[in-house]
């Protein structure tokens, strides 16, 4: 079974949310930092990887993912500024 992945993305005001999920985490930051699709991350520039959880199987990075989504958004700043106190770009440290 594949691993799966929830991740949060802003832009570089951090003014901008967006809540994805993948089994490979490193390929799909990587096309959102490069906007190789056309999406609303490419629209937002939203490309600064603020938030990541890891779990076994994607079913359940699924589930998460459409849970954060129903959340407040001061709950998902919460969220990201208790595992990312400065808001730093994190895709160098999962490369």
């Amino acid at each position: 079974m594949r691993k799966g992945f929830v991740y949060i993305l802003t832009n570089y005001k951090n003014s901008v949310l967006y809540i994805g999920v993948t089994s490979n985490l490193v390929k799909r930051i990587y096309e959102h930092k490069f906007k190789l699709d056309d999406s609303f991350t490419k629209k937002y520039n939203l490309a600064k990887l603020v938030y990541y959880e890891v779990f076994d199987d994607i079913k359940s990075a699924i589930e998460r993912e459409k849970q954060l989504k129903n959340w407040h958004r001061e709950w998902k700043i919460n969220l990201i500024s208790d595992f990312n106190k400065t808001w730093k770009d994190l895709y160098e440290s999962i490369i």
